[in-house]
């Protein structure tokens, strides 16, 4: 499907030192086929958009870019992330599920101050549009340029907004409050839920596809709500991670971008698709079903508490779903092979997802466990490393 990436900093940095120069940049993610494992489309060619906002001066919308070329054939792009600074960056390569390949459908989608941006699906679509539009009060209904299911997301969202009380077409200074935009994303989420949980009793369908994949980007140039979801209780959501620190620079290796920490402070955060570096110790990945809360450099990492809710922590979920979509990354980097010259890519294994956000084959794990039993440890299970030390230990400062 898609890749997209979030840069939030406290100074405004270049657009190519994210977009276009990293090893592992949003454009190689465009077209490198070895962390998308999907053998029906193995590139993201299908368009692109990145966002940004100016300084105050200039007003409080976003600047946005689109275009139907692939990423990696935009001579724009070249041109214009060079030039470009911002504190505040939204970034998206995609892969057509829904809609035509035009401008209207490439992403990020934006209302007044406010940018959205979705890595996934919604499940059922041809049937949850129709019940899905009607619930939309008519400004929001006709707010809808183009045909993906992403941005009628993004209009039940602004629809969300409104009816907790606030307009989405106002200019606050500060933004949002954060708490309000978090919850209108869970209510999103859940009506998504509700829409498609009605389709098979509606329709009389027992073989459709209910599965969504809803990684969601969405920003009012203050604060910045990202979701990581999948509606399974043992499936694994697409693929997302995070890294913060003091400053992104680059070594002495072009291309070679690291994560600096000189301090507590948490100056620079990141969110990706895919990590944009090598350098794995930099980036944490998000437990599944969880949202994501950036305010003032300051991440809050916190489940989505639903019916697919498991609360603990090393529960194992399969990767096969999202692998058949080609949204789950194993590893940053990968080859430098361009479209023309990629070899066909592996379908999907047999995998569970571990709490630490790592990948290990079914078999394997089976055969750890025997192991383990006949060592005679404690219920035979294996010291997996879990991402919850990592979690609560960001809360403070953001992530370490």
């Amino acid at each position: 499907m898609c890749r997209f990436m979030v840069y939030k900093g406290s100074k405004p940095i270049i657009l190519s030192k994210l977009i276009t120069e990293p090893s592992h940049s949003i454009l190689t993610q465009s077209y490198d086929s070895r962390l998308r494992l999907d053998s029906r489309r193995p590139v993201n060619g299908d368009g692109f958009g990145v966002g940004w906002y100016t300084e105050p001066e200039m007003g409080p919308d976003p600047c946005i870019f689109t275009s139907t070329l692939p990423a990696w054939n935009c001579v724009n792009l070249e041109r214009i992330a060079p030039k470009t600074a911002s504190r505040l960056i939204f970034a998206h390569v995609r892969a057509t599920t829904e809609g035509s390949l035009a401008e209207n459908n490439c992403h990020p989608f934006q209302h007044n101050t406010l940018m959205w941006m979705h890595n996934g699906n919604i499940g059922a679509w041809k049937y949850v549009k129709r019940p899905l539009s009607d619930s939309l009060s008519d400004k929001w209904f006709l707010g809808v340029k183009g045909g993906t299911d992403s941005e009628w997301a993004f209009a039940l969202f602004l629809d969300t907004l409104e009816r907790e009380g606030v307009d989405p077409s106002s200019e606050p200074e500060d933004g949002f409050d954060t708490r309000l935009l978090r919850r209108a994303m869970k209510k999103t989420i859940a009506k998504i839920n509700a829409f498609v949980k009605a389709v098979p009793a509606e329709y009389h369908l027992d073989d459709v596809e209910t599965r969504s994949l809803l990684n969601f980007a969405v920003t009012d140039g203050h604060s910045v709500i990202v979701t990581r979801y999948v509606s399974s209780k043992t499936d694994a959501a697409a693929s997302l991670y995070y890294s913060s620190g003091t400053a992104w620079v680059e070594g002495k290796t072009k291309g070679q971008f690291k994560m600096e920490r000189r301090d507590k402070a948490s100056d620079v955060v990141l969110v990706a698709s895919e990590p944009l570096t090598f350098e794995r110790h930099n980036w944490l990945s998000v437990p599944t079903n969880t949202i994501v809360t950036i305010c003032k450099q300051t991440v809050f990492v916190r489940p989505i508490k639903d019916e697919y809710y498991d609360p603990d922590p090393s529960t194992e979920r399969s990767t096969g779903y999202a692998r058949s979509k080609g949204l789950v990354a194993k590893a940053p980097g990968g080859g430098t092979a361009t479209p023309s010259t990629m070899a066909g890519t592996p379908l999907p294994r047999n995998e569970v997802e571990t709490a630490d956000g790592g990948y290990i084959v079914k078999e394997d794990l089976d055969r750890l466990k025997s192991n383990m039993q006949d060592l005679h440890l404690p219920n035979g299970q294996p010291s997996l490393p879990t991402i919850e030390t990592h979690v609560t230990s960001c809360q403070p400062r953001g992530m370490q």
